[in-house]
């Protein structure tokens, strides 16, 4: 890619992008969404998520007319046109681009080894080419120099989240010069809410969806989206048992098929990678214990003597996502067995210890992890498919 000398190029972007989002100053002041707190209840599908003047402040493209999306922490963006190649960190996001029809538009995730893309193989006419996907994540930290090379219509991607996470080696001012030079930034890490430095709103998976709807002027697929959401997870909790008997988890994060360590999680967190255990009705193991989930500042690990004292009725390990069910019961559920102290939890003497599900889970993530945790906790209630596949992909390919 040329270069100037001396420095990057100048601002000499194409112009379907501007707004509160060129200045860096916007993203924790000035722009009204951009305020703290926000939409930290429970995500219900009670009613098809609307529109208001907080959430939407979309306008529809028409004869050249620009819109705007607002979105914590950045505020207004201002859009000539949708954006046709988008930089992303976070594969939840990716997954809503797939949902709107535009997963040809992902240049790039932080770690494309955790977009799992198994899923779209159930739906007809639905697929991604996760090979052409650049990682953003290096060794050392993230190379500002390949947001240049991707050289994205937009940066889909919470700038706070890469400020705050020491290990990537960006700076504010990098942010700025890259809003400058390259594109905008507008998003918002929403898959937990543990982390100190998330001061500001966030959006339940369905606020993000329709946030990302609006850039790329996909509104009507949203809401039919949202309408088949509502309508399986009513008909899903309408069968589940009686709270008393659904049983406790505890999710955690360890890697290998002997794992002895484990980063804990909470499942009462809020995060949308935790909506289908809400969905559910499954409950967090870790309530009352003082044990505190995995976060950007929290690092702490717990071991089996540890996970004995809570005694957890279900567990839930994350880092598998790449394995069968049965791949993972005859080597990580294995081990448990054979293992001194692992093998008196219940959890594991009952064969109640599962994959955990992906860290990233976004809209059609979501409808499978809630099918297959629904199967493994209620098999007595639930089998078979609990969602209509055909549906889903008419949806995703304008079939509708």
């Amino acid at each position: 890619m040329h270069r100037e000398t001396g420095g990057h190029r100048g601002p000499t972007r194409r112009s379907f992008l501007t707004g509160c989002a060129v200045t860096i100053t916007g993203f924790l002041a000035g722009c009204s969404d951009a305020g703290t707190g926000g939409s930290d209840a429970a995500e219900t599908p009670s009613a098809t998520p609307t529109a208001t003047d907080e959430t939407a402040t979309a306008t529809a493209s028409q004869s050249g007319r620009s819109y705007t999306v607002e979105m914590a922490p950045v505020g207004e963006v201002e859009f000539e046109e949708p954006p046709e190649q988008v930089t992303h960190y976070f594969p939840d996001y990716a997954d809503m681009a797939v949902a709107l029809g535009h997963g040809d538009s992902v240049l790039s995730l932080g770690l494309p080894s955790r977009f799992h893309t198994d899923h779209y193989e159930q739906l007809d006419g639905v697929s991604v080419d996760a090979d052409s996907i650049t990682k953003l994540n290096g060794d050392s930290g993230i190379d500002k120099e390949i947001f240049y090379e991707l050289d994205g219509d937009l940066h889909l991607i919470d700038p706070e989240w890469l400020i705050n996470n020491t290990f990537f080696g960006l700076e504010r001012a990098d942010i700025e010069e890259l809003t400058e030079n390259v594109a905008p930034f507008i998003g918002n890490a929403i898959f937990r809410r543990t982390d100190e430095w998330h001061t500001y709103r966030y959006y339940t998976l369905y606020e993000a969806f329709e946030k990302v709807a609006q850039i790329h002027q996909e509104e009507e697929r949203f809401r039919q989206f949202a309408t088949l959401h509502d309508e399986s997870i009513a008909r899903l909790q309408a069968d589940l048992p009686p709270a008393d008997d659904r049983p406790n988890a505890l999710l955690t994060f360890a890697t290998g098929d002997q794992p002895e360590a484990f980063f804990p999680y909470r499942v009462s967190d809020q995060g949308t990678n935790k909506k289908h255990f809400h969905d559910l009705g499954i409950v967090d193991a870790l309530a009352g214990t003082g044990i505190e989930g995995l976060s950007t500042t929290d690092r702490g690990q717990i071991d089996y003597e540890t996970i004995l004292e809570v005694d957890p009725d279900s567990i839930l390990v994350r880092g598998h996502e790449d394995k069968s069910r049965q791949e993972f019961e005859s080597t990580v559920l294995a081990f448990m067995k054979d293992h001194e102290v692992a093998a008196q939890l219940t959890a594991v003497q009952n064969d109640m210890v599962f994959r955990g599900g992906p860290i990233y889970s976004g809209p059609l993530h979501h409808l499978f992890l809630t099918e297959r945790y629904a199967k493994l906790y209620f098999p007595e209630v639930y089998s078979g498919t609990l969602f209509d596949r055909g549906r889903v992909a008419d949806i995703i390919t304008g079939e509708f």
